[in-house]
């Protein structure tokens, strides 16, 4: 893999990054002896010193990969082991695509290379010319344990390049440190000592500092701006009181850790200018503390910013949300938790300052305000004040999935007269409400008459009707039922009649949903679950960074079964939660 393709591939956001800098190796060591899973570092990431306090994201492996191998190889069956050195390949193979695809990682990078692996985008536009392209700043920073061998390292590797008849090395001297590139021979121009845009890409730089640590950028820019940060200790990230106070929090002993800037990582994947700040204090920021357990692995986070002045919250649950006895065992993904209407009110005022979500949020409501005339925020989300679950169940029939909504009414009376309004909405959409039965219960249907000949025309698009029919047709859009204290919403007949069937094979009763939640706290704010097999068709459509996760994270991917998260509680304004990515456990011994 060329270079550019690399950023190329970088470029798709914060999941590329994080699964190019540790997803794969996470299959590596999932099965791994105890004192791996219950070990890891508490140690914050040393080459922090290097990434400013703007950048939006920073991803850091502290495990050796050698080390993640031997017990990876040590828990394998024999039969498994070749997947297990391919799977250590693809990792390796990843890393040295940064560097340079022609490179062997065992025979020029293993005899040097430390315990720290950190990949950082440290600007959007490295350059800060707005006549080109943005122009994001990469650097990705290795810990040496051998400075000698890395030296050595570094010296053959250019030797070689300078060989090459279309680019020239250059040695740079900068602020006491060496650095290292490659100027390409053809259409130089450049302006003072920078290069012009159609060579941005194409500039690798190198260099080793303090005898522990070896970096490399793509653009001198970018490695120049990683050494003035660290001399000027205001300017980094690791000297920034909330990134501190956020990585305190973080107590359990990890193998990896992520950094996010939300404002700043919106802002790219917006594709906007990212706000100008001089700290991070009153901004949002999000880290991940990964670790292993015996099925998969564990995210512990921890959000900054997002609901101010609040210091302390305790969970609201100290059990599963009952509402989940109406979800079927085999919904794609499930939402549940309690007090919607708070939940949406934290929401809209976390981004009520966020140039960037809001309009994100607002063209949304817009969205389906125009489509179903529904006011979200007044019409549904005032009265669900108890508990509440959505699930999407795939339909093998059909592209579209089917949904469904489970609301808990606290209040009765005011719930019916918001339920009876969304009949009238439906009436104004121009549907017909009426009544039909399912067994014992009694369902309002939301219908839709139309001929068979424009139903005949949607499905076959290409197919000329020379004898219109004119018989009516009825088209269920949606049904709801009053089932004890819940009232039940769902998109089909076929829908309802899997949610009301649902308490007999339901998702609470599901082995697979009870391993999945097993490694969350018991007391949270509801649960997010998402079965990765059934939803990752769809998700491919409607998501296409999907895709391009999924092939940069190809071992973790491969494994994966199913992904699930729950908040538990604010504390000293900190919100804590958990995320835990169950995988095939197979061939575990």
């Amino acid at each position: 893999m060329k270079l550019r393709s690399f950023f190329s591939v970088l470029a798709v956001g914060a999941i590329g990054l994080l699964l190019t800098a540790v997803g794969g190796f996470f299959w590596l060591t999932s099965q791994s002896p105890l004192n791996l899973l219950h070990g890891g570092v508490k140690t914050n990431p040393t080459a922090a010193i290097f990434v400013p306090k703007q950048a939006p994201i920073m991803v850091s492996m502290q495990v050796n990969p050698e080390r993640l191998e031997a017990f990876r190889q040590l828990a394998a069956r024999p039969v498994y082991r070749r997947q297990a050195r391919a799977e250590l390949k693809q990792f390796e193979q990843s890393l040295l695509a940064i560097i340079d695809a022609d490179l062997d990682y065992r025979r020029d990078i293993q005899p040097w290379l430390g315990d720290e692996i950190t990949l950082a985008v440290t600007s959007l536009d490295f350059d800060r010319n707005r006549e080109n392209a943005t122009q994001p700043g990469y650097l990705l920073a290795l810990t040496a344990k051998d400075p000698k061998r890395a030296r050595e390292f570094l010296q053959l590797f250019y030797s070689k390049q300078a060989l090459s008849e279309t680019s020239d090395l250059v040695l740079e001297k900068y602020k006491g440190v060496n650095l290292f590139y490659k100027r390409p021979l053809v259409q130089m121009e450049p302006s003072g000592d920078d290069f012009n845009q159609s060579q941005m890409f194409t500039t690798l730089t190198s260099a080793i500092v303090g005898d522990r640590f070896v970096l490399f950028a793509n653009h001198p820019k970018v490695l120049r701006s990683a050494i003035n940060t660290v001399q000027a200790a205001n300017l980094s990230l690791e000297n920034e009181p909330v990134y501190q106070q956020t990585l305190q929090s973080l107590s359990e002993p990890r193998i990896g850790l992520s950094f996010v800037n939300l404002p700043a990582l919106t802002a790219w994947i917006a594709n906007q200018p990212v706000p100008v700040q001089d700290t991070l204090q009153g901004s949002e920021t999000l880290a991940f503390a990964l670790s292993l357990d015996l099925q998969g692995l564990v995210a512990q986070t921890a959000l900054v910013g997002a609901e101010p002045g609040t210091q302390s919250q305790q969970p609201t649950l100290c059990e599963p949300v009952a509402a989940l006895q109406y979800i079927p065992a085999k919904s794609a993904f499930a939402i549940a938790g309690t007090d919607l209407n708070q939940l949406w009110n934290r929401l809209q005022t976390g981004v009520a300052s966020d140039e960037t979500l809001k309009p994100l949020l607002e063209k949304s409501l817009a969205s389906l305000r125009s489509r179903w005339g529904i006011q979200l925020p007044e019409d549904v989300f005032s009265w669900v004040q108890a508990e509440y679950a959505l699930s999407m169940l795939p339909r093998p029939d059909r592209e579209n999935p089917d949904w469904i909504f489970v609301a808990g009414k606290l209040d009765n009376s005011t719930a019916q007269v918001s339920i009876e309004h969304l009949d009238t909405v439906a009436k104004q959409q121009g549907m017909s409400v009426g009544f039909l039965s399912l067994g014992e219960h009694k369902l309002t249907a939301w219908t839709k008459l139309t001929t068979s000949a424009q139903v005949a025309a949607s499905r076959q698009a290409e197919a000329e009707l020379t004898q219109p029919l004119l018989k009516l047709e009825a088209q269920v859009q949606g049904v709801h039922t009053t089932v004890g204290d819940y009232e039940i919403f769902a998109s089909s007949i076929a829908a309802m009649d899997q949610a009301l069937k649902g308490r007999l094979n339901s998702l609470l009763k599901s082995e697979q949903f009870q391993s999945a939640i097993a490694s969350l706290p018991e007391q949270n704010d509801g649960y997010f679950y998402l079965d990765w097999k059934r939803s990752e068709a769809l998700l491919k459509r409607q998501l296409p960074i999907v895709r391009v996760a999924q092939l940069v994270g190809k071992p973790l991917f491969d494994h994966l079964q199913s992904l699930s998260l729950s908040s538990y509680g604010i504390d000293k304004g900190i919100r804590r939660s958990k995320l835990f990515l169950r995988l095939d456990t197979t061939e575990q011994v």
